[in-house]
């Protein structure tokens, strides 16, 4: 249950628990202090817990979901007084913890993220390409947040065999770099909002050069639409009743097709967009559906054949292993967002999300160290190392001031 006290594992010291220097690596302070100030959240006087502090302290509570939001605060702490040399933030009890998250609000973690995390492979990332694009993929899902009366009206209950389900959700709507497993452009609403309203949202994220994957629940004429005019390439799977004519038979066994907004404008051939469609079926699998139907905006088979396609298409299940991630690996299995106002839930997200892109940022590096497609590394290694070393020490003064000094992992 949210918000539950717990201590840190017996023998672990908090110098060496707290992974703050791989959080500034990929979160600078520079770029903390400016959407503080850019937010007019920046803190005007010396407080206990300073503005620039309680960002990385929001970041730090995803790492820490099991703890309590004291023990994170001291976590946190007990790196800056060792580079400090004086008690220079105090750990502040429960109510003064609430009411500094409070003074920062949501909007410098929701900026941090809308400038901070984007699609990071390079040309020698493995995995993150099919020919000259980068592949990334549209889905969406559901957190549980603190079971409070503001939450439930703001966000909303799911409905549930007996009534409605324990805890009100948020839903959220992103893209994931399919390569990198970095979550951008993401969307949170309430829970009865649709993954496609939400995927409006999303879409201006995406750019010329990417291939978008997206499954069935997105498509619709509007939507796909305004996904083309982003420039990006698109591969998205349609429902099996969806009308597709066969108006122009091509050689690798695709075919083009026109979808419209409705059925009026097909009687008048007016407002259509032009697809290919790749139909195929997978024989000898356990569970296969019988028939699987793409459509692409990509329309000549010499840039992109139809089996590789058809191949390229099961590489959307990558961001079911993202939101896999973010959901139990990172947060904790059956692990409530913390939060009891909806502002502070919306901060705790950003903060989560921001978590996850420096976690990613990491086993990036690390593959391309390696050579190794960041895949076959692990996500949840990679959080315990996090949780437990120190590579870089990053000091963040309570005026405002940052510096760093190197120091290794005890």
């Amino acid at each position: 249950m949210a918000g539950v006290p717990a201590g840190l594992p017996a023998g672990i010291r908090l110098t060496d628990h707290i992974g703050l220097g791989v959080i500034a690596r990929a979160i600078s302070p520079e770029r903390v202090r400016e959407v503080l100030v850019e937010t007019g959240t920046a803190s005007e006087r010396e407080r206990d817990l300073p503005a620039q502090v309680m960002v990385y302290y929001v970041i730090a509570l995803a790492l820490y979901m099991g703890s309590s939001t004291r023990e994170v605060l001291r976590c946190l702490l007990e790196g800056l007084r060792w580079l400090w040399g004086a008690e220079a933030v105090k750990v502040a009890g429960k109510s003064g913890i609430s009411q500094a998250r409070s003074r920062l609000g949501e909007a410098p973690l929701r900026r941090l993220y809308a400038r901070l995390v984007h699609p990071i492979a390079t040309r020698a990332s493995k995995g993150a390409w099919y020919r000259d694009w980068r592949l990334v993929s549209l889905d969406g899902s559901c957190l549980d947040v603190a079971d409070t009366g503001a939450n439930r009206a703001a966000f909303g209950m799911p409905g549930a065999s007996r009534g409605v389900s324990a805890f009100p959700q948020l839903r959220f709507v992103a893209l994931v770099e399919n390569g990198t497993h970095v979550l951008f452009g993401a969307q949170l609403g309430r829970y009865d909002e649709g993954e496609t309203t939400l995927a409006h949202a999303v879409l201006p994220a995406l750019q010329p050069g990417m291939l978008c994957l997206a499954d069935r629940q997105f498509f619709g004429h509007a939507l796909w639409q305004a996904a083309v005019a982003s420039g990006a390439d698109l591969l998205w799977r349609v429902k099996h009743n969806l009308r597709l004519p066969r108006e122009t038979m091509l050689a690798d066994g695709s075919y083009l097709t026109t979808v419209y907004p409705s059925d009026k404008d097909r009687r008048h051939r007016s407002g259509g967009i032009r697809v290919r469609v790749v139909e195929y079926r997978l024989e000898g699998v356990a569970g296969a559906e019988p028939l699987y139907r793409l459509v692409s905006s990509i329309l000549d088979p010499a840039q992109a054949p139809a089996a590789e396609l058809a191949a390229l298409y099961h590489e959307r299940w990558e961001i079911e292993g993202v939101l896999a991630e973010l959901k139990t690996q990172l947060r904790g299995a059956r692990v409530v967002l913390r939060s009891k106002t909806p502002a502070l839930v919306r901060q705790e997200f950003w903060g989560l999300l921001l978590a996850h892109f420096a976690v990613r940022g990491l086993m990036h590096e690390a593959a391309l160290q390696a050579d190794e497609d960041p895949d076959r590394l692990s996500f949840s290694h990679a959080v315990r190392v996090i949780r437990r070393k120190l590579p870089l020490i990053a000091a963040l003064s309570p005026s405002g001031q940052a510096r760093f000094a190197s120091g290794g992992a005890g």
